[in-house]
């Protein structure tokens, strides 16, 4: 997504969410570099769902290295044809490819004035894009930060029906062995988020 970033009147509390946001996105739309590994590896957790997810990522990022996480990525996202999951909100709410929730997302998208990046060329309902776009509107890269309702009505409407599903099915994938606690992570943040907006944004 085509970013301009201010930080500016951003709660704390709303920063470390974009943070998350922006890591499982930063995971999700391509192989980590060792720089990211390292950054997971680093990650400490508390004793929440959340916080032991988070710990767990972190001590299989410590033992893994980017070439096996690379060959890991291609055979859960790419594979020979398709990879071993499809994480894409029209794919998992329809069984197809580019369907109607890919053209109410680009709606939502030019209504909030989010562009697609130039060098991005799969479908926009990607897991990765949307959380980015989630981070986005936090932080303001669109513009102004986007108002709570219309983080909670972008969230309900494109993430929450489906990306919970892809998180836990990305946990018990054949092929995840850093993926999985990327998965648990992924949930647990998602039904915090789905908590919160439900009682922030009545």
């Amino acid at each position: 997504m085509s970013q301009a970033v201010t930080d500016t009147h951003v709660a704390e509390e709303d920063l470390l969410r974009a943070d998350l946001y922006d890591f499982l996105a930063a995971l999700l739309a391509n192989p980590p570099s060792k720089d990211l590994l390292q950054h997971a590896a680093a990650l400490g957790g508390d004793e929440s769902d959340l916080g032991q997810a988070i710990s767990t990522l972190a001590r299989v990022a410590k033992a893994t290295n980017a070439a096996a996480v690379e060959t890991e990525f291609n055979a859960l996202f790419i594979g020979l044809g398709r990879g071993e999951l499809m994480p894409f909100a029209s794919y998992y709410l329809t069984g197809f490819l580019n369907e109607k929730p890919l053209a109410s997302l680009r709606a939502d998208m030019a209504a909030l004035r989010i562009t697609r990046a130039p060098n991005v060329y799969e479908p926009e309902d990607n897991i990765a894009s949307l959380l980015e776009m989630m981070a986005g509107m936090i932080r303001g890269r669109f513009g102004e930060p986007v108002p709570l309702q219309k983080q909670k009505d972008f969230f309900f409407t494109h993430i929450a029906a489906w990306a919970e599903h892809f998180f836990s099915d990305l946990e018990a994938a054949q092929n995840s062995v850093l993926y999985a606690p990327v998965g648990t992570v992924g949930k647990a943040f998602l039904e915090i988020e789905t908590q919160a907006f439900r009682m922030g944004a009545e």
